[in-house]
Formats: C-alpha cells, structure tokens, sequence
C-alpha cells in the first residue's frame, strides 16, 4: 500500500538577533535593577569596597582626576553626545534623505533619555559621599547617566555607520573610538566617587537594551 508522505507543519521564523538580544539584556537589567532596588548585600558591598578603592587613588592622582573631569564633563556628557546624535540627524536628511531614520535615531535617543530619568526617579538610590569629594553630581545615581547614554548614541552611530558600508579603516576607528568613549566614561564616573559601579553596569545595560530594541523596530519596520 502506497502512503502520501505526510507535510511537516512549518516552523515559526525565529526571532532576529536584535530581538533575542533585546530580550536577554532586558532581563539583565531588570536582575541588576531588583538588587539595587532591594539593596541586596553582596551587591553593595561590592560597590562600596571598589568604590572606596578608587577614591584613594582619585585622590591621590590629582592630574589624572582632572583629565578624568574633562572627559567627563566635556567630551563624554550626555550633552555632547546628543549634540552629535543631532548632527548624525542633520547628516541623514541632507545628505540622505533619510527622514523616517532620522526621526528613528531621534526617536531612541529621547526614549533611552526618557527611561533614565524615570528609573533614577523611581529607584532614587543615593549617590556615594565623601569627606574629601574629588567631583560632584545631582540626582539620583542608578543608573548612570553618562553611561547608559553613551552606549546608546555610540551602539546606534555604530550601526547605522555599518549599514552605509564604511570602509575597514574608518569601521575600526570607530569601533575602536566607541569602545573608549563607553568603557572610559563608566570608569570616570565611578574614579570620581559620582556613581556605584552596579550604577555604570546598569547604565550599559539599559542602553544596550534601547540599541538593541531600536534596530529590532527599525528592521521591522523601515519603509
């Protein structure tokens, strides 16, 4: 007796990349937020022994505290980065005509700004203090501002760059530039006693998770 072969039902497409990734740093830094939030102890004691250890050193480093309050301050403030974001902007319409990823780009940045102020609001965790304080910062400290923004503007210039196709020396100089800008901030705003180490690892977190939700979206649906 001759039998019809029996169809296998298709399998579902999997998720892209950015959409898994996106979910595996969500998680990540919904993890890190609970144990800031509930003040897990191992956590804070870790912060406080790295965090005192640093402090000796910023403030016995004089000259390198100082260069680290330039970059700080001026090279790698959120202010900065989103005044490069706005060129990046400007770059896309006209030179590119690319209006719907220009308002992409704008888009993302204002959202990771958005969920920065709301969880330093809703967590409100105190900034480290110190009797000889090397630098000084306002709000609340998780996340790090500068960390988390950095990352975002640098993850998504990163990517729209490798979509145009750069050539391999202009794609290594700014991966390589990127690197620095986003390693090299989290480790100034914590040698300068601004913020908890857990401050900067939530702040990259959270900003890889807006990059990697941005692409997912502007993948899904670009025009």
């Amino acid at each position: 007796m001759h039998h019809s072969p029996v169809e296998s039902p298709e399998r579902a497409p999997a998720p892209p990349l950015s959409a898994r990734a996106a979910a595996a740093l969500a998680v990540c830094s919904v993890l890190l937020l609970v144990l800031v939030a509930i003040r897990w102890h191992p956590l804070i004691g870790v912060d406080g022994d790295i965090s005192r250890t640093t402090h000796r050193w910023a403030v016995h480093e004089t000259g390198l505290t100082h260069t680290f309050r330039i970059l700080t301050d001026w090279v790698w403030d959120p202010l900065t980065m989103r005044l490069v974001i706005a060129a990046a902007v400007v770059w896309l319409v006209w030179r590119r005509s690319a209006w719907w990823t220009a308002l992409w780009l704008a888009a993302a940045v204002a959202v990771g700004a958005l969920l920065q102020q709301g969880l330093k609001a809703a967590v409100d965790r105190p900034r480290p203090v110190w009797r000889d304080p090397v630098d000084s910062a306002h709000y609340a400290s998780f996340p790090s501002g500068h960390a988390m923004t950095a990352t975002i503007v640098c993850g998504l210039l990163l990517w729209l760059l490798h979509r145009y196709g750069p050539g391999r020396a202009l794609w290594r100089t700014a991966l390589a530039v990127a690197l620095v800008s986003v390693l090299g901030v989290g480790l100034t705003r914590v040698w300068l006693g601004v913020h908890w180490p857990s401050d900067v690892l939530g702040g990259w977190l959270l900003g890889a998770t807006v990059v990697a939700l941005a692409v997912a979206v502007h993948r899904r649906r670009q025009p």
